[in-house]
């Protein structure tokens, strides 16, 4: 049985990432503080993660990590467009969620960062399926000053 998306649970997981997003707010360093949500191809949650003390590691890093296989096949609910690349060289977050194989990615709003940006391009043409939009209005405001410094 696969996990078919629904609107109410859409919503419910993605306010759960902009929750987890909110515990380190203001403690990111120059990164922003995402959230991340990951479910396995039922639908059930199995990984939880929000942007480390200072900035590192990832919030989808976290997540990945405790959901080991479990997330292959499954969604990933992110506040914040997976990284395209990583500014010290280590593997990024779109393509720390295309080897977990992770079927669909749910994310609130594109990263405006240079280095970041293109993370969901790279998992489109993964053949991943990416939705854009859902707690766009939250995630504005939550990274507001994040997009301020970056244009």
């Amino acid at each position: 049985m696969s996990d078919r998306p629904s609107r109410r649970r859409d919503r419910r997981r993605m306010n759960r990432a902009l929750g987890l997003a909110r515990l380190n707010q203001g403690l990111t360093g120059v990164n922003p503080s995402v959230g991340c949500v990951l479910t396995d191809a039922d639908g059930h949650v199995v990984g939880e993660g929000v942007t480390g003390i200072g900035g590192r590691p990832h919030a989808e890093e976290i997540a990945l990590q405790q959901a080991g296989e479990r997330a292959r096949g499954g969604t990933a609910y992110v506040t914040l467009e997976p990284c395209r690349e990583r500014s010290q060289g280590n593997k990024s977050c779109s393509l720390l969620l295309r080897e977990a194989g992770i079927a669909r990615v749910v994310c609130a709003v594109e990263d405006p960062h240079p280095v970041a940006n293109g993370g969901i391009r790279a998992l489109r043409d993964a053949g991943i399926h990416v939705q854009i939009g859902l707690g766009q209005r939250s995630s504005q405001q939550l990274y507001r000053k994040f997009f301020q410094s970056i244009l």
